[in-house]
């Protein structure tokens, strides 16, 4: 990671104990989470200038190597232990967790792009966190930055997915269908049902997919109906940088100053049914105020 300019925050996650002998295979409890921050200094400049040279190239193919083998070697090790925690399945979650901390930090590492974060006093509240979307870097974040007890919300297809697919199936992650509106309703309502069940957290994406060019889309009402049904508060996370960083579709890697910025819970004891498309509208507000004018909608 660079360590170049002034000073900022920085959490790295201080891992639990495998297995929490406070925990008991059915017990139910709020997730405690341990985290530390440290001083990172921060990029002296948030203007990047782009390399596309190939010693840039070349650097990047190996970084992109790198983090493939060495996530081998991680969800390996954390596929035995969800293996022999499957009669448990609170303890996978938290176990998927600690692998997405682990995991997620040293992708980053590898990668190296100088990362400020914001308002981490947000960010260990039991909550539904919402993000915006415009890198697989976002997806590394996410897993290292969300407070243990936390579950994310994938397409049922994900299990497709080699290694990440069947690790996040093992960590007991809610999948939904979507399919079909009618199924996909269905879907949510086992969500929310399990988030309260189990007093967890979530964590999604509310564009629903990917930025092609780092502008925030418009956002799906899901995570209004999962608020609604669940009355979490919503913590918000604005990536800033991640589209410059690797853009979508691509390969190459550059290391672009990236911020993560945790803002205030939104309280949502007091939403009603009949305001969705409002709510929807508040949040998509409140990205566009907290984003650099380059990642905001152009109407």
């Amino acid at each position: 990671m660079d360590n170049t300019g002034g000073g900022s925050f920085m959490r790295n996650r201080r891992l639990e104990s495998f297995l929490d002998t406070n925990s008991t295979p059915n017990g139910k409890h709020t997730p405690k989470i341990l985290v530390r921050e440290e001083v990172v200094k921060s990029p002296k400049s948030d203007v990047y200038v782009e390399d596309d040279g190939w010693i840039s190239a070349l650097i990047s193919c190996v970084r992109i190597v790198v983090c493939f083998l060495s996530m081998m070697v991680t969800t390996f090790i954390w596929s035995l232990i969800l293996l022999l925690l499957l009669p448990w399945p609170y303890e996978r979650i938290r176990q998927g967790n600690i692998y997405g901390h682990v995991t997620g930090r040293m992708l980053m590492w590898i990668l190296g792009n100088p990362i400020r974060i914001e308002g981490p006093e947000f960010s260990n509240e039991r909550a539904i966190y919402v993000c915006n979307h415009a890198s697989p870097i976002d997806i590394f974040l996410m897993m290292w930055l969300t407070p243990t007890g936390t579950v994310g919300i994938a397409k049922k297809e994900i299990i497709w997915y080699p290694l990440f697919g069947q690790l996040y199936v093992l960590a007991n992650h809610l999948r939904i269908d979507r399919s079909n509106p009618t199924a996909a309703i269905q879907s949510m309502k086992e969500v929310a049902h399990a988030v309260v069940k189990n007093n967890l957290s979530l964590i999604i994406f509310p564009e629903g997919t990917r930025s092609k060019n780092g502008r925030l889309l418009p956002f799906k009402k899901g995570f209004v109906h999962l608020a609604l049904q669940t009355r979490l508060p919503i913590v918000p996370m604005v990536f800033t940088g991640t589209h410059h960083a690797w853009r979508k579709g691509g390969l190459h890697v550059r290391p672009a100053p990236i911020t993560v910025k945790y803002l205030r819970p939104i309280k949502t004891d007091d939403w009603t049914d009949d305001k969705v498309n409002d709510y929807v509208r508040l949040l998509h507000d409140i990205y566009v105020e907290n984003l650099p004018e380059a990642q905001r909608p152009l109407h």
